[in-house]
This record gives structure tokens, sequence and C-alpha cells, in this order.
């Protein structure tokens, strides 16, 4: 991953502490495939083959990051919301990032699901 001047209008005036969990949070989703990142208008994309998810906000001691699925996945422990895109079979699935920790096994196979491509909308 690269933090070019492409994402430094996303990563400027952040916390060191927000840093550090992007940082890792790419490291995790890079051993699960390719990973490219790529700044968008409002968000930054995680990206491959496809979309995998979209950061949405880099928050003081949080990351914020959406998941995109054709179905919701409403028996979990981690996504903080799930909404249905009107008028597609997408649903969002919210996830906020603390600390490292939660990144844990449960968010790491919906991370696996959104590299493979698996119930995309």
């Amino acid at each position: 991953m690269s933090e070019g001047e492409d994402l430094s209008a996303y990563l400027n005036g952040k916390t060191e502490y927000t840093l550090a969990l992007f940082r890792f949070f790419i490291a995790e989703f890079s051993k699960l495939g390719d990973v490219n990142v790529r700044p968008l208008k409002s968000m930054i994309a995680i990206e491959g083959n496809h979309n995998y998810a979209h950061i949405t906000n880099l928050g003081k001691n949080y990351i914020h990051i959406v998941f995109h699925f054709s179905q919701p996945f409403t028996d979990n422990l981690c996504f903080s919301k799930i909404a249905q895109v009107p008028g597609t079979r997408q649903f969002n699935h919210h996830l906020r990032i603390y600390h490292k920790d939660d990144l844990n096994e449960e968010v790491k196979a919906y991370m696996k699901m959104a590299v493979l491509g698996l119930e995309r909308a």
C-alpha cells in the first residue's frame, strides 16, 4: 500500500492512532489478495478485481468501513448497521474498528468473502 499524494487529502491531520489502524487494516486485507487503495470523491475504495469495501470515515480513534453484499448478514457481532441500498439488491454492512483486535476472525471471514466476491450485490 502506498500513502502517496492521492490519499493525502484523507490522511492529512489524522491522529497517528488512526493512521496506524488504517495501515493495519490495509495490511490485513493485503494478506487475502491483491489490494489497491484508491481515493474517491468522499471515501477510499479498497479493491482488487472488484470493490471489496470502502473506508467512509477516519475518525480520531477509529476507521469506519462499509462492505457491500447481496444479502444481509444479521447474525454477527461485528456490524453496527446493515442497510439495503434503495432500489438495489445491495446491503451495506457498516463496521467500525477502534482497536487492532477488533479485526477478529469473524471480521476476517467477511473480508475474505469480499475478496472472493461471494454474496456480492
